[in-house]
C-alpha cells in the first residue's frame, strides 16, 4: 500500500549533530530549544507540537511550536529533561481545519458579509469531531461541553459566532482536541548509528529515525575535579602512601571546593622493563614505577592482577571499597583512570597474546609515540582476530569498578582506539549505569576529538592548555560554546594535567596560576586541576612542556600548606562557582569588549538575567594592565544611563559604575581577575542602598 503523502513540510531541523546521526547532549534540567521551517500548501492555517519521550516509553509529552516573528515560516519550541535516561524527540504538524475556520468566518464576517449559515454549520461539525475525539479519550465532562457549543454555532448570530470562536473555553478545547488526522511527523532521512550493543540506550527503538537526546546527570554539567596520585597522599618521599592514608588529601580537596577525587591508574604495577625516576630506562630498586604500565600476574592479587585489581602497595579491594564509601560520604565522587595500556606482566598477555600487536619474529611490540618509547606498555589490537572478545573484557572492566561504586571515568588517550569501540563500550555501560560519566583525554586532532564526543563521550579535554591570548581564548571558547558542538561536547578544563605543564605556568610564576585558574573556573561549568597546581609547582624539564621529578615515576615529596600557595584562592574561586547559578551552565558564555588586548572580557547569566556575571581578566602575568570596558546593559535589560552595583566576589570589593563604558585596572601579582556580580541599583533610602 502506497503511505499517504505528508501534507505538512517539516524541514532544517534543529539541533541535530550530523544531521541526527548522534544524540544531542542535556543534562536533568536542562532545556532543548527546537526549530524548524513548518509550511504547507494552501492558505490553512498550521499548527505544530514539539513530543519527546523516554526511549521504550509509549506515550509522548509534548508543547506547542510557535512560529518566530518575521521568521519565514520558522518555528521554535522549547522541552526540559528531567531524569538521567536516554530520550526521542519529533514534531508534529498539521494543517488546522478549526483554526483556518475560524480565521475564514471572522474574515467574512469582518467584511460585512451577512450570510453565513453555511459556514456556520462546518464550525459545528468541526466541534462536534472533537467531542467525538473527547469521548474515545474518555473525557465525558468535556464531550459534553462541545456538543453544546457546535449546537450554539448552529442557531446563533453571526456576531455571537464571532465572539464564541474567539473565546478562551473553545479555544483551549479545541486546540486540547485537534483534529491530527492527516498531520505530519518528522522523522530522519536515514536510521541513527547505533551501538552494536542491543541494550544500548542509543540502540534503535520501535521508529529507529527519530532525534535522539542523551540526558545526563547533573554534575556531568556542573563539576570541579581534583586529581592527587594515592600512592604521594601524605606527600612523603621516601615511601608510598596507601588507600588508608588519602583521607587528609581528599578532606583538603573538599575544602576548596572539588567534588570529584580523580585517581590516576590503582592496578598492579609491572616489573618488567619498568621506568625509573624522570623516566629512566633503568629502574632503581624500590622505586615506585609507573601506574601506567598496568598488570602484574605475580603478585598474587584476587582477580589475575590486571585491570580488576588493586596494587597491592596501595591495599586490597576491600580497603578502596571503604574509601570510595568515606569520598561519598563527604558528598564527593572518585574518577578512576581507564588506561588501557597492558605492562609486558599483564595477565592479558599471557591468556590472549592474540589481542597486541606481534613483531615478524613473533614477539609482541611495545609501545611508540616517536621519539618517545613506552618499553614497560604493550599497546593492544582492537581489530585483532579475536576483537569481540577483547571488546567485551574491556567493557567487564568498567562494568567491574561500577559495581564498586565508582560512576565517572578519565579515559586515557581513547584516540589511540576505534571510535566504534568506544560507542560499543559507552553504550553498554549506561545501559546498565546510566548515570556513568566519561571524560576523554584526547588531545588531538579535532575532528577526533569531535568524533569521541558524538559517540558518547560525557566530557572531553581542550586545547585549553595551550590557548593563552585573547584571540585564542575568545576564538576558540567561542567555538566550543556557541557553535553546534555546545549540543555535543563538554569542555573540561584542565591548566595542567600529571603530563603537561605548559610553558605559560613554568615561566608567569604564582600570578600565571591565579589567572589560569580563574580561566577554567569561569569559562567552563565542568574544570579540574591536578594536585601541585595549587602549590604552584612549576619544575620543568628544561625546554619541554613536562614535569620534572614527575610523580608518575615516583614518590612525590610535597608540603601541602607550602608558603606561596593559592588554596584560598581555589577555594574562593570554587565558592563563587557553587554560589551562582550562572557559572553552572555551559552555553551561556559570551565575550565582550575590552580595548586592551592584555585584558579579556566575558560573562555569564542565566536566563532569567537574575544571576550575571562579569569576568575581566588580566592575561599578562607579569604586568600591570588598564583597560576600558564596554558593559552590555542592553543584554540585561537596562538603560544605557543605568546605575548598577558590582561586586567583586574575589575581593569582595563593591563600586557603582553606571552606563557601557567602565575602567578596569589589574595588576596579576595582586589582583589577577575580577569576578563581577552584577545588581541594578534601584533607590536609596536613608543609609542604604537598594539593589535587584
Amino acid at each position: 500500500m502506497i503511505p499517504r503523502p505528508a501534507t505538512v513540510v517539516i524541514e532544517n531541523v534543529s539541533p541535530l549533530i550530523d544531521g541526527g546521526k548522534y544524540p544531542i547532549k542535556r543534562a536533568v534540567g536542562e532545556h532543548l530549544v527546537v526549530e524548524a521551517d513548518i509550511f504547507k500548501d494552501g492558505h490553512d492555517v498550521v499548527s505544530a507540537v514539539l513530543k519527546w519521550r523516554k526511549r521504550g516509553a509509549a506515550s509522548w509529552h509534548e508543547t506547542p511550536l510557535a512560529p518566530l516573528p518575521n521568521g519565514n515560516d520558522r518555528w521554535r519550541g522549547t522541552c526540559t529533561f528531567f531524569e538521567n535516561h536516554p530520550y526521542e524527540f519529533t514534531i508534529e504538524a498539521w494543517g488546522d481545519t478549526f483554526h483556518s475556520w475560524q480565521h475564514e468566518f471572522h474574515t467574512k464576517h469582518a467584511v460585512g458579509q451577512t450570510d453565513l449559515q453555511s459556514e456556520s454549520l462546518e464550525g459545528a461539525a468541526l466541534v462536534a469531531k472533537a467531542a467525538q475525539l473527547a469521548e474515545s479519550r474518555g473525557q465525558n465532562l468535556d464531550q459534553t461541553r462541545l456538543l453544546e457549543l457546535a449546537q450554539k454555532l448552529r442557531t446563533a448570530s453571526p456576531v455571537e459566532i464571532d465572539e464564541l470562536i474567539h473565546g478562551h473555553e473553545l479555544e483551549a478545547l479545541m486546540t486540547t482536541y485537534a483534529d491530527r488526522s492527516e498531520s505530519s511527523e518528522f522523522v530522519l532521512s536515514h536510521t541513527p548509528v547505533d551501538s552494536l550493543v542491543e541494550e544500548s540506550p542509543n540502540a534503535p527503538s520501535e521508529h529507529a529515525g527519530y532525534p535522539r537526546v542523551t540526558v545526563d546527570r547533573q554534575r556531568a554539567l556542573f563539576s570541579q575535579w581534583y586529581e592527587f596520585f594515592p600512592r604521594s597522599a601524605e606527600g612523603r618521599g621516601d615511601r608510598g602512601s596507601t588507600f588508608r592514608d588519602c583521607l587528609g588529601r581528599v578532606d583538603d580537596a573538599k575544602a576548596m571546593g572539588f567534588d570529584v577525587i580523580y585517581f590516576p591508574p590503582i592496578h598492579p604495577i609491572g616489573i618488567t622493563a619498568r621506568k625509573g625516576r624522570n623516566n629512566a630506562v633503568t629502574c632503581e630498586p624500590g622505586e615506585p614505577g609507573v601506574p601506567y604500565a598496568i598488570g602484574n600476574r605475580h603478585q598474587g592479587c584476587p582477580n589475575g592482577g590486571g585491570h580488576k585489581d588493586v596494587a597491592p602497595e596501595l591495599g586490597t579491594l576491600e580497603d578502596f571499597d571503604w574509601l570510595v564509601k568515606e569520598i561519598h560520604a563527604r558528598g564527593m565522587e572518585v574518577a578512576l583512570d581507564f588506561a588501557i595500556n597492558c605492562s609486558p606482566d599483564h595477565p592479558y598477555v599471557h591468556a590472549h597474546p592474540e589481542w597486541f600487536y606481534k613483531r615478524p619474529d613473533g614477539t609482541i611490540k611495545y609501545a611508540e609515540n616517536p621519539p618517545k618509547k613506552y618499553q614497560d606498555v604493550y599497546p593492544m589490537n582492537f581489530h585483532s582476530p579475536n576483537w569481540r572478545a577483547l571488546w567485551e573484557e574491556l567493557t567487564s572492566v568498567i562494568l567491574f569498578w561500577c559495581e564498586h561504586g565508582v560512576r565517572i571515568f578519565r579515559v586515557d588517550n581513547p584516540h589511540t582506539k576505534p571510535v566504534t569501540f568506544w560507542e560499543y563500550l559507552i553504550g553498554k555501560v549506561q545501559a546498565r549505569y546510566p548515570d556513568t560519566i566519561f571524560l576523554s583525554e584526547a588531545f588531538t586532532r579535532p575532528k577526533m576529538m569531535k568524533a569521541l564526543a558524538k559517540v558518547g563521550y560525557t566530557h572531553s579535554y581542550t586545547y585549553f592548555s595551550w590557548r593563552n591570548s585573547k584571540h585564542e581564548l575568545t576564538e576558540y571558547f567561542t567555538e566550543l560554546t556557541q557553535t553546534e558542538m555546545k549540543d555535543y561536547f563538554r569542555a573540561n578544563l584542565w591548566p595542567n594535567t600529571p603530563d603537561i605543564l605548559p610553558f605559560y605556568l613554568q615561566h608567569g610564576g604564582r600570578p600565571a596560576f591565579m589567572i589560569r585558574a580563574v580561566l577554567a573556573a569561569t569559562l567552563s561549568s565542568i574544570y579540574g586541576i591536578y594536585s601541585g597546581f595549587e602549590l604552584c609547582e612549576n619544575a620543568a624539564i628544561p625546554n619541554k612542556e613536562e614535569y620534572l621529578d614527575s610523580e608518575k615515576y615516583q614518590w612525590k615529596e610535597r608540603d601541602w600548606n607550602a608558603p606561596g600557595n593559592i588554596k584560598d584562592f581555589i577555594t574562593r574561586l570554587n565558592r563563587i562557582r557553587h554560589e551562582n547559578r550562572a557559572l553552572q551552565q555551559y552555553a551561556n558564555l559570551q565575550f565582550f569588549h575590552s580595548d586592551n588586548e592584555h585584558v579579556l572580557f566575558y560573562g555569564k547569566m542565566t536566563e532569567a538575567r537574575d544571576n550575571i556575571l562579569l569576568v575581566v581578566v588580566n592575561l599578562d602575568p607579569y604586568q600591570a594592565h588598564s583597560a576600558f570596558l564596554d558593559v552590555p546593559v542592553d543584554l540585561f535589560g537596562w538603560l544605557e544611563n543605568d546605575t548598577y552595583q558590582v561586586h567583586d566576589l574575589l575581593s569582595d570589593e563593591r563600586y557603582l559604575w553606571n552606563g557601557r563604558r567602565n575602567f578596569v585596572q589589574l595588576d596579576p601579582h595582586h589582583k589577577p581577575a575580577h569576578v563581577f556580580r552584577i545588581r541594578r541599583w534601584i533607590s536609596r533610602e536613608q543609609d542604604f542602598d537598594y539593589y535587584l
